[in-house]
C-alpha cells in the first residue's frame, strides 16, 4: 500500500476507524489519511461497501486497507484489530466509529433493539479496547477515540433514544474510567459527541451555509467531527484525557 508521505524525521501513525463506509467515521478515515496517517477500516458484510471510502481516501493522495467486519457480532472487532495489526506491525490509535442507532418509543421496542444498541455500541466498544490495549502497553503508546451522543456524558434524556442513549451513556462511562486506568502507559481516552449533524456528507463550507437551531445558527460538518478526532489523536496532545468533547455549535439538547 502506499500512503501519504510523513513529516521529515517521523513515522507515519497508524489508525482503525471502525464503521467507516459511510457517514462521520467515512470523512474520519479520509481526513487521518489526508493526515499521513496508515488507516485501516471497517465495514459491514452485506451493507455499505469499501469503494467509495477508498475512493475518499486516494483522492486526498492516501490508501488505506479495509477490513469486512459485523462489529455487532461477538469477536468480530477483536478479528479486525488484529488484522490490522498484522498488516501495520502495530496499532496507535483506535477510532471506534461503530454505533447502530434506534429511535423509537420504549413501548415500541423489543428485547432485540435492546440487545442490538447495547452490544453494537457498549460491547463493541468494549471488545475493542481489550484488543488493541495490550499492544498500546507494551509500546508505551495509545489513543483511542469512542463517540456518545449530544449530552450523554450527563445522561440528557431524548424521546425515542432510551435504549440508545442508555447505550451511549454507558460507553462515555467506560471510556472515562478506562482513561483512568490506562493513562500511565502512555495512554489517552477520549469521546467525542456529535451534535444533530443532518447531512453527513457535506462539508464544513457547505454546511455553513445551512441554517440550524443551534447557538452559532449554522449546521455542522463531518469535518468538524474529524478535526476533533485528529486533536486528541496528536501526539503532543496526551494530556487531553478522559474528555467528552462536545462538536455541537454550542447546542445542550441532543435534537435541535
Amino acid at each position: 500500500m502506499e500512503y501519504v508521505t510523513p513529516a521529515p524525521g517521523s513515522s507515519p501513525r497508524t489508525v482503525l476507524v471502525t464503521g467507516a463506509a459511510r457517514g462521520l467515521a467515512q470523512g474520519i478515515a479520509a481526513d487521518l489519511a489526508a493526515h499521513a496517517y496508515r488507516v485501516a477500516f471497517t465495514y459491514r458484510p452485506g451493507g455499505s461497501g469499501p469503494e467509495e471510502t477508498l475512493a475518499k481516501i486516494r483522492a486526498r493522495g492516501g490508501d488505506a486497507l479495509a477490513l469486512a467486519a459485523d462489529h455487532a457480532q461477538p469477536g468480530a472487532t477483536a478479528a479486525a484489530v488484529e488484522r490490522a495489526e498484522g498488516a501495520f506491525g502495530r496499532l496507535d490509535a483506535l477510532v471506534h466509529g461503530v454505533g447502530p442507532i434506534v429511535v423509537r418509543a420504549f413501548a415500541r421496542s423489543s428485547r432485540e433493539d435492546y440487545a442490538a444498541m447495547i452490544d453494537g455500541n457498549l460491547g463493541s466498544a468494549v471488545e475493542a479496547a481489550f484488543a488493541v490495549l495490550p499492544g498500546m502497553r507494551a509500546r508505551g503508546f495509545g489513543r483511542l477515540v469512542f463517540f456518545g451522543m449530544n449530552g450523554s456524558h450527563v445522561t440528557l434524556p431524548a424521546r425515542g433514544m432510551t435504549l440508545y442513549g442508555a447505550a451511549k451513556a454507558g460507553v462515555v462511562a467506560f471510556a472515562r474510567a478506562l482513561a483512568l486506568e490506562e493513562a500511565a502507559h502512555g495512554i489517552s481516552v477520549n469521546v467525542v459527541e456529535p451534535g444533530d449533524i443532518r447531512d453527513k456528507t457535506l462539508d464544513r463550507a457547505a454546511s455553513r451555509a445551512l441554517p440550524a437551531e443551534n447557538p452559532t445558527g449554522h449546521a455542522g460538518s463531518w469535518e468538524d467531527i474529524a478535526a476533533a478526532v485528529r486533536f486528541v489523536l496528536a501526539d503532543e496532545n496526551g494530556f487531553f484525557n478522559g474528555m467528552t468533547l462536545g462538536v455541537n455549535g454550542g447546542l445542550a439538547q441532543p435534537h435541535e
